[in-house]
């Protein structure tokens, strides 16, 4: 099994539930500026899009788009921790929160990482994300991850976009039940040895 990675980008998620479910896999990285893998392959030429995460399993399937490898993970491994089983409520609960972080935090990110965004039209962006936070501190007032407690595929990825605020100027130091997540999931081992191998602690 093999991901194509960047440093600290969304695939960062995946790379965290490989980790957690402890499945044999190559990290494989990709450079932004000229779509190179570390080998000197043409990524457009593996993947079209052009995007991380890209994995390829030993049965040769290939998949895109983060939140869908992250539950292809879980579920192949059968880890009910990180995704609840077919049948449990608690299952449509991560996968409505993998939704909205897709959806609305994640995607309001995309301005600060590509060109020809103002200033201003970035000022919308963080007005929006700061909203956006609001709401999920609230969430997390009473508990302490997305389902109240535990470690999900929902959790991992929530704690993987919500890291680069700080790279975008996105002050959230005042949202004190998100800062407590954060600081809950970055010392899990899983995160800890994934942000290793990636050179970003």
């Amino acid at each position: 099994m093999r991901l194509f990675y960047t440093a600290g980008a969304c695939s960062l998620a995946p790379h965290i539930v490989l980790q957690e479910i402890g499945h044999d896999f190559k990290l494989v990285n990709v450079s932004f500026k000229n779509h190179q893998t570390e080998d000197g392959q043409d990524f457009l030429k593996i993947n079209p899009k052009g995007q991380v995460p890209f994995l390829i399993t030993d049965e040769g399937l290939h998949l895109s788009e983060g939140a869908i490898i992250s539950q292809y993970l879980a579920e192949i491994m059968q880890n009910t921790h990180l995704l609840p089983a077919f049948g449990d409520l608690k299952r449509y609960k991560v996968l409505e929160w993998m939704n909205y972080i897709s959806s609305e935090l994640h995607k309001s990110y995309a301005p600060f990482f590509q060109k020809g965004f103002d200033e201003a039209s970035k000022d919308i962006f963080r007005e929006k994300l700061l909203k956006q936070y609001a709401w999920v501190d609230q969430q997390f007032a009473d508990s302490e991850n997305v389902l109240g407690q535990g470690f999900t595929i929902a959790d991992i990825y929530l704690f993987v976009v919500t890291r680069w605020a700080s790279f975008i100027n996105l002050d959230l130091s005042h949202l004190k039940a998100l800062q407590r997540f954060m600081h809950r999931i970055e010392q899990h081992p899983s995160v800890q040895k994934a942000m290793t191998n990636e050179g970003i602690i």
